[in-house]
């Protein structure tokens, strides 16, 4: 590192830059599509391409879907060895286990609804524990049926756990990863905003006809300076988000027995049972109670629909029912709880306001998740996201185009590496989320395993993207372009075609009925994003091609110079 000090950030910039850029370029890239991940969801599983629906009668609808459900058989297996107490006695059947919590959650933007039912452990190694057994599923809200559990949600599943885990499970592994990045990347910006003292300047400076490392270094200072604030605000709010898990270490040791203090304390002052008392008690009429709340939230001048609502303790005389607000018209979340007493139906208590500190962490998070309603928000967020992976993309660029001619001359192979895994985390990460749309819409609904086949379509597509990037990089080493890059555009290019037309041909659903006959716009949006796909990657084909041919005729005119002029050439 320089002894200057802007040297020396410039050194911290880059390197921070490209060895942390690629996972930060998975993050904003499915970070923009997971802005979207309902809608993408209606795409995915054509059954569910209908209206968003309210939260539905949990007497009549919901109560009799629920208590069809048992235990699932993976979460059995994998946890109930791990709760269950061998020295009190034998473990519990699955079937048997005793429901403990119901629950339901709905969006302004889900037909479908998630609901869920959890199953205590009557032999647990630690009673004070929250010890569940569970089965999450999708409804219908419109009948209660329950949907396939084999359907992928490729939106909301898939492309948003992306973002924020890399789908790296282990040990939480890719959490841990995406928190490093997101601290490193609050660095590159500050130590970027050191680096380029004429910020305004470069603003309004975009050279696209200059050499490729010119104007490569200026769309990413201008995507950088232009959606600044967003970089920094989504960097800074994912770990605010995650705060609590980073400090879990922590929290689960030395702040537990804090922890469990603070519950009991906590269920004394609001009446909420804390524990179940043993004692078997009916239950009232759920629809009722929901019916209050909404009388309540529409005294308070806040009326509203129902997001979440969970039952505690079921069939206990200690059983309550929490109902909370949704929060699609502002910005922090569900909130406004009211709690009742399952077996009459009284209120036992309404939260109270937030205080300064959580108001804070609320909105932050809600503005982080922007699950409110405001549809031209959405699309600012889309376009924060993309400017994002756009800036990360021309800084690979203009690292690879800086030094390739010295590692040519040289005989280094480092230009050549970063430029493949560069082409892979733009163009092959592109593809492998449009490949499992189009795999999506190839194999047979009622595929045994179909979410399996189209997660591992995937990794496939992503990983021949980066041996194709690889193995088409040799040019690199002689200094010229790699034309993986405007082979994978293409390919970008026939792929969200693709998609789009094996969904009219799977379903009948094209552009022309979702948009003016049968208007239903998740679908028609993921069309349309995938044709605007298409375009612009071809355009880019188009122009890497003419840049190519450029080049190379360039390089072919100096090769055929004399040897004596070689120095003027140097010199022009």
């Amino acid at each position: 590192m320089s002894s200057n000090f802007r040297l020396s950030m410039t050194w911290v910039h880059t390197w921070f830059g490209l060895v942390l850029g690629f996972v930060l370029m998975v993050c904003f890239f499915f970070g923009s599509l997971s802005v979207f991940d309902r809608e993408i969801d209606r795409w995915a599983i054509p059954e569910t391409r209908f209206d968003a629906q309210p939260m539905p009668s949990f007497d009549k609808v919901l109560l009799p879907a629920l208590q069809q459900l048992e235990p699932d058989e993976v979460d059995y297996a994998t946890n109930m060895p791990r709760l269950h107490d061998p020295a009190k006695g034998e473990m519990t059947p699955r079937t048997e286990l005793p429901v403990d919590e119901y629950w339901a959650y709905v969006t302004h933007r889900d037909p479908v609804l998630a609901a869920g039912v959890g199953y205590g452990v009557p032999l647990a190694k630690n009673p004070e524990d929250h010890n569940h057994i569970h089965k999450n599923v999708t409804l219908d809200p419109r009948t209660g049926a329950v949907l396939p559990d084999d359907k992928l949600k490729i939106g909301s599943h898939w492309f948003y756990p992306m973002h924020y885990s890399l789908q790296l499970k282990w040990k939480n592994l890719g959490i841990w990863i995406v928190g490093l990045a997101a601290l490193m990347m609050l660095a590159a910006l500050v130590t970027g905003v050191i680096m380029h003292r004429k910020v305004f300047r470069e603003f309004f400076t975009f050279r696209p006809w200059k050499r490729t490392q010119r104007a490569s270094l200026d769309l990413h200072n201008l995507t950088g300076v232009v959606a600044l604030p967003f970089h920094f605000f989504f960097a800074f709010t994912g770990l605010v988000i995650f705060a609590s898990f980073y400090f879990l270490p922590v929290t689960s040791t030395l702040l537990d027995p804090l922890h469990k203090q603070h519950e009991i304390h906590e269920a004394a002052a609001t009446g909420l049972p804390h524990d179940a008392a043993g004692v078997p008690a009916p239950m009232s009429s759920v629809d009722a109670m929901v019916e209050e709340a909404k009388r309540r939230w529409a005294a308070r001048d806040m009326a509203g629909e129902v997001g979440f609502l969970v039952m505690h303790h079921v069939g206990d005389a200690n059983s309550y029912v929490s109902i909370y607000r949704a929060g699609s018209d502002r910005v922090a979340l569900v909130g406004e709880g009211i709690h009742f007493k399952t077996s009459t139906g009284e209120v036992l208590s309404e939260d109270p306001p937030r205080t300064p500190v959580s108001e804070v962490n609320e909105f932050l998070t809600g503005l982080h998740l922007q699950h409110f309603e405001h549809w031209f928000l959405r699309w600012l967020y889309v376009l924060g996201g993309l400017l994002g992976a756009v800036c990360i993309a021309t800084g690979f660029i203009f690292f690879v185009e800086k030094r390739k001619s010295q590692h040519a001359k040289s005989g280094s192979n480092g230009s050549r590496v970063v430029d493949s895994l560069a082409v892979t985390t733009v163009t092959g990460m592109v593809m492998a989320a449009v490949g499992m749309l189009v795999v999506n819409r190839i194999l047979p609904a009622d595929l045994l395993g179909k979410a399996d086949w189209e997660k591992a379509a995937f990794w496939t597509v992503w990983g021949l993207s980066f041996v194709h990037a690889y193995v088409r990089s040799a040019p690199v080493a002689l200094g010229l372009f790699n034309p993986a890059w405007r082979e994978q555009c293409w390919g970008v290019v026939v792929l969200s075609i693709s998609a789009v037309l094996l969904n009219w041909a799977t379903t009948g659903d094209h552009l022309i009925k979702t948009i003016f006959t049968d208007t239903y716009w998740p679908v028609a949006g993921v069309d349309l994003s995938l044709m605007a796909c298409a375009m612009v990657s071809g355009w880019a084909a188009l122009k890497l091609a003419r840049r190519e041919r450029g080049v190379g005729a360039q390089s072919r005119k100096i090769e055929k110079q004399p040897k004596t002029d070689t120095s003027e050439v140097a010199h022009a």
